[in-house]
Formats: C-alpha cells, sequence, structure tokens
C-alpha cells in the first residue's frame, strides 16, 4: 500500500494553509527538494482556488477533498469539488489540457490549468455531467545524487 493522506476542507480561502503545511510535510517525508515542493504548493493552492471561485459561488458552501499519495516515484495530488464544473469535458468525464491551447487564447480561469502544468510533470482535469471537477497533479521523484 503506498503511503496517503486524505483531507477535506471547506471550499474556503482561508483554509489553503492547512493543505500547504500537509503538502510541505507529505513532499519533505518522500524526499522532494524544496524547490519541488514550492511548485507543487502553488499548483495545488491554484486548483484549490479554482474550486473556490467556480465550484460554488456566493450562496453556496462546499468542501474540497484532497489526496495526496506517494508512490515511491511519483506524488500524486487529487483535488476534487462537488459544485459547478469550470471545464466542459463532456458527459464522459474526459480529460483536458491547457497546453492544447495558446497562452493568448487562454482564459482568466485557463491561466491557473498552464500555471499547474508549467510547474507539474502531469495534470489531468476531469468532470462529469457538469457536476464536480477533479484535477489531478502529478510530480515525479527525481534521483538526485546530491540528496541526503
Amino acid at each position: 500500500m503506498n503511503p496517503f493522506v486524505s483531507i477535506t476542507i471547506p471550499a474556503e480561502a482561508e483554509y489553503l494553509d492547512i493543505v500547504r503545511l500537509t503538502l510541505y510535510s507529505f513532499a519533505t517525508k518522500a524526499g522532494f527538494s524544496f524547490e519541488e515542493i514550492e511548485d507543487m504548493k502553488v499548483a495545488v493552492s491554484e486548483a484549490c482556488n479554482n474550486a473556490i471561485l467556480h465550484a460554488y459561488g456566493d450562496a453556496e458552501a462546499g468542501l474540497i477533498d484532497l489526496r495526496l499519495e506517494n508512490d515511491g516515484e511519483q506524488l500524486t495530488i487529487s483535488v476534487q469539488d462537488y459544485g459547478q464544473s469550470f471545464v466542459n469535458t463532456g458527459e464522459s468525464g474526459s480529460s483536458v489540457s491547457g497546453k492544447e491551447e495558446e497562452i493568448s487564447e487562454l482564459s482568466v480561469g485557463g491561466l491557473g490549468i498552464f500555471l499547474m502544468e508549467a510547474l507539474m510533470d502531469e495534470v489531468h482535469v476531469h468532470s462529469k455531467n457538469g457536476k464536480g471537477t477533479r484535477i489531478v497533479l502529478s510530480k515525479r521523484l527525481s534521483r538526485n545524487e546530491e540528496r541526503v
């Protein structure tokens, strides 16, 4: 079984510190460098911000489920909301990628996906029937011989 951490937070910006601290602790234990962890923190914060800003709207309270999993080769982070989808991927819940578009063609929300893809090794966005979005971010553990 791969080590993992799972947390649920209210979809409110004031809870993002909990996510960043949890990610820092988990990624440090997995052997990631400070720079890699900072990149992951920015990407995960962006994914959470998408849920906070776009999924639930002003009147609706919601939750964000996060799962961090280390398989020894990479850290995979899943960010799941249950509100309105901010991407239209069709009924089957296919994956989309901001890399398929030029930066100039991306909307404001699309820049967040582009940023996540710049900082992580893999980014997949899934949505089913426009209700809820799951962003899966992956970062491979580099095998730097200089690490202790």
